[in-house]
């Protein structure tokens, strides 16, 4: 097992400029998944430290190594990657076997690596199988297989389940928690899925454009982004945001006047804010509520879905550039067409300044 270093990593493609300057420390045995939209860069930084990309810049460590000179199978590293790559005219045991018989290891011990990695993916049944005769799932654990057998420091994953129907990247998602806490070793997991991001990492490293945004645990990320983007982007549905301005503020908390008109109480550190300057208001939508009261957010339904548990209803706001979308319980009274008022609480929601820069919250 190794740590992860990345120090002012830079990758350009010609003049175009795909990595910007990254710093980041992965911790020994650490869970770390990168998240982002498409052309963020999260293939290109898991590509450049497997050394399948040269970083233009910077400096690249695993371990007490830096290996920035170093090619993909010296780093201590096995990548698994989208496409599940393996030899058709092969076994799932030849498969496995195949790198450690090119690296000369003794028979014996490639039997032993590659029974154990089977039983740990459940997949001994199928060793005698070749790829046309076993699921997307199966070989999807057979290359997992392929990469545990060579016993790396690293183990790096290209949107590994992206292949997968739904039910089976459920599943999927299980097994890679559990051979995470079986094996103990560093996992770097790059993927555009937000569920698999929130279940599987011990931190998640939210990049854009190049850069990271933000770096921290799961329900740190959801509950205090640093900024617009990283409030938008991580959860499903995403923040409802909306346009407005300052009332009044203090270290103590702030009064916002939304551009509809509706003011709001927010908990958070806003000390640094005037009466008068431009802000965002977020809120997500598990948080809202129909209003006893009167007092909230009032907005037009457009749409409702229905969802047995839980109702979901997508409303219409002047101050919100998408539609607003409030979780509420199943069967709950919304009619598309109709007008509710939706509870803000204070302590549940955020705050961001013109420049996209979150309030600390209380």
């Amino acid at each position: 097992m190794a740590n992860v270093r990345l120090v002012d990593v830079k990758k350009a493609f010609g003049a175009v400029e795909v990595l910007k300057g990254v710093d980041l420390e992965i911790a020994d045995g650490e869970f770390v998944v990168f998240v982002g939209p498409s052309g963020c860069g999260k293939s290109t930084l898991l590509r450049t430290i497997a050394g399948l990309e040269e970083a233009t810049t910077g400096q690249v460590s695993i371990g007490d190594r830096v290996v920035n000179d170093l090619s993909p199978s010296d780093r201590g590293i096995a990548m698994v990657f989208q496409s599940y790559a393996l030899y058709p005219h092969m076994t799932a045991y030849e498969n496995m076997a195949f790198g450690l018989k090119l690296a000369k290891t003794d028979r014996a011990e490639i039997d032993r690596r590659v029974r154990a990695a089977a039983e740990a993916l459940s997949i001994t049944d199928y060793l005698d199988r070749k790829p046309k005769a076993m699921s997307g799932g199966q070989r999807q654990r057979v290359a997992i297989g392929r990469a545990i057998v060579r016993e790396p420091d690293v183990f790096l994953f290209d949107e590994p389940l992206s292949n997968l129907d739904a039910a089976l990247r459920v599943r999927m998602r299980y097994e890679f928690a559990r051979l995470h806490a079986e094996l103990k070793t560093t996992m770097i997991y790059v993927t555009h899925d937000q569920v698999e991001a929130m279940t599987l990492a011990d931190r998640i490293v939210v990049l854009n454009g190049g850069r990271i945004e933000q770096v921290g645990a799961p329900m740190d990320l959801y509950q205090r982004p640093a900024n617009l983007f990283v409030a938008g982007f991580i959860g499903s549905p995403r923040m409802n945001l909306l346009a407005g301005e300052v009332v009044a503020a203090s270290a103590a908390g702030a009064t916002v006047r939304t551009t509809a008109g509706e003011t709001i109480r927010v908990a958070v550190d806003a000390a640094s804010a005037k009466a008068g300057d431009r802000i965002t208001l977020g809120v997500r939508p598990e948080h809202l509520s129909l209003s006893a009261e009167g007092d909230g957010l009032t907005a037009e339904v457009l749409f409702v879905e229905p969802l047995g548990a839980t109702t979901m209803a997508h409303l219409k706001h002047p101050a919100s550039q998408d539609t607003l979308t409030v979780q509420l319980a199943g069967g709950a009274p919304a009619r598309v067409g109709e007008s509710l008022t939706l509870h803000v609480p204070a302590d549940q929601a955020h705050l961001f300044d013109a420049e996209g820069r979150a309030f600390s919250r209380l």
